[in-house]
């Protein structure tokens, strides 16, 4: 495996414990279709279903890693959530798409997660 799936693996892994702290239950854990793939399925606390784009970044990246989500990748997002949804019959139930954006270890040694809600 290269540096950069492990870096995503440790970004998802991070984000995940992330949100099992403010009581969400991660779902699905890079849910794969022929539509693509979505890095993690998260159910709120109050029963709102989240499909979340992790995006991790190295210490040198320019732009913010939210940039790296363009129309092309939420279109895959929308179509691979919508088959997600159909093929488990909750197709009716209230969801959105989330993105986090995960940023290198600072001097605590913890990984920056900015977590941005209703992204797109």
């Amino acid at each position: 495996m290269d540096e950069r799936r492990r870096r995503g693996d440790r970004g998802e892994a991070a984000v995940a414990a992330a949100l099992e702290r403010r009581g969400w239950a991660i779902v699905e854990r890079q849910y794969r279709c022929r539509w693509g793939e979505i890095d993690l399925i998260a159910r709120t606390a109050d029963g709102i279903l989240c499909f979340v784009e992790v995006k991790t970044r190295s210490g040198g990246a320019i732009a913010p890693p939210r940039e790296a989500v363009t129309a092309a990748k939420r279109r895959r997002l929308r179509d691979a959530a919508g088959w997600y949804l159909a093929q488990t019959g909750q197709d009716d139930c209230l969801c959105r798409f989330d993105v986090a954006e995960v940023y290198p270890a600072d001097g605590s040694g913890r990984r920056q997660i900015k977590y941005i809600t209703s992204a797109f």
